[in-house]
């Protein structure tokens, strides 16, 4: 020390802590209480301001008082230098953790935005925090007197032995950064996948990719594997979609009758079942001439992948009993087998294919 510790140095350095303890208190009442009303507004913004000064604001008063303090009493300009210093690093770290989680929150609100769905990609989100930590504790090693330019220059030649080591790894992170980049897949969509895999895209991680099938099972892909396979994405450009139903219906039928009857049905199938497109246009094609019926398309609207299922249970029960109802025969295929005498002898012999009729 300089001189003699003093009772008026000690009231002094007590009243700093003590101004700076108190002042971080009031503080973080005051941002808990405007956290509060920053909720009730629409914009998200202002909650992740509020958060990160609920983090800042308070250390950096505590950090002030501790400062003060160590200015009053009498210590040597080494020891004053080296506090200032610890306390310098103690908020560099502060910051640097809540910039982490402010700018990770972010990144997630809009990865969320883009992709329009509550699933959250959190590819983006760790590559973020890991570039802001680093950004961090370089800031940190050059307070501290450390130059950074030879670890720079190591982590520079180090980086090829590890990026020769991780082939695989860094193969499937750019993998699912192009993925994400080029918006042809996004958490919510539902896929299948050349290999037979399918379902819908929970999250897209730094590795891999996790798709949940209708069974409630998770898949896990290599994000790699899932760039370099032929994909259908049935979500994009749009989430409604259409399916088709093939019918067929006897060659004594009128066709004319046969159309308004099965568009009827289409119609009140899409309005009444849940998940189907109510504006859907019924469609009837008719395509085939075939040996025991003539064969037409449906061709109905649902809003999502998953909802088929429900939509192609209700209307083949509904066509099945009008076509009852209207006597539209649904021919069932029948194979007409001759019997033919050769030496005393029954040979079976196929003479085509016809209609059951009753």
């Amino acid at each position: 020390m300089n001189r003699d510790l003093t009772p008026h140095d000690v009231i002094f350095a007590g009243a700093a802590l003590a101004a700076g303890l108190a002042a971080g208190l009031l503080l973080r009442i005051a941002l808990r209480w405007l956290g509060k009303h920053a909720r009730r507004t629409r914009w998200s913004g202002d909650d992740v301001i509020v958060d990160a000064l609920r983090s800042v604001v308070p250390w950096a008063a505590i950090c002030t008082g501790l400062a003060a303090a160590a200015a009053v009493l009498p210590f040597t300009a080494t020891v004053r230098h080296n506090v200032n210093r610890t306390l310098t690093v103690v908020f560099i770290f502060v910051v640097t953790f809540t910039a982490a989680r402010v700018i990770t929150s972010l990144v997630k609100s809009l990865a969320q935005s883009r992709s329009g769905v509550a699933g959250s990609a959190t590819i983006f989100a760790n590559i973020t925090r890991i570039v802001v930590l680093a950004m961090g504790m370089l800031v940190v090693l050059q307070t501290l007197g450390i130059s950074i330019a030879p670890l720079l220059t190591a982590l520079g030649v180090g980086g090829l032995a590890v990026a020769l080591a991780l082939q695989d790894t860094l193969a499937n992170l750019f993998a699912g950064v192009h993925v994400l980049a080029s918006k042809t897949v996004q958490p919510g969509d539902y896929i299948r996948l050349s290999s037979g895999e399918e379902g819908y895209v929970v999250d897209i991680n730094w590795r891999n990719t996790v798709v949940r099938q209708l069974s409630n099972n998770l898949v896990i892909i290599p994000n790699a594997q899932l760039a370099g396979t032929n994909m259908t994405n049935f979500t994009r450009p749009e989430q409604q979609l259409s399916i088709l139903v093939q019918v067929g219906v006897g060659y004594d039928s009128d066709l004319e009758h046969v159309e308004r009857v099965t568009t009827e049905v289409v119609a009140s199938v899409m309005t009444d079942i849940t998940g189907a497109v109510p504006d859907h246009e019924p469609a009837v094609r008719f395509h085939t001439f075939g040996d025991s019926r003539i064969g037409f398309t449906v061709i109905l609207g649902v809003g999502e992948f998953s909802d088929q299922y429900r939509i192609k249970h209700e209307f083949i029960k509904r066509l099945h009993q009008r076509y009852r109802d209207e006597g539209i025969r649904i021919p069932a295929p029948a194979r007409t087998v001759a019997l033919q005498q050769a030496d005393g002898i029954a040979i079976p012999h196929q003479r085509g294919t016809s209609d059951l009729v009753p």
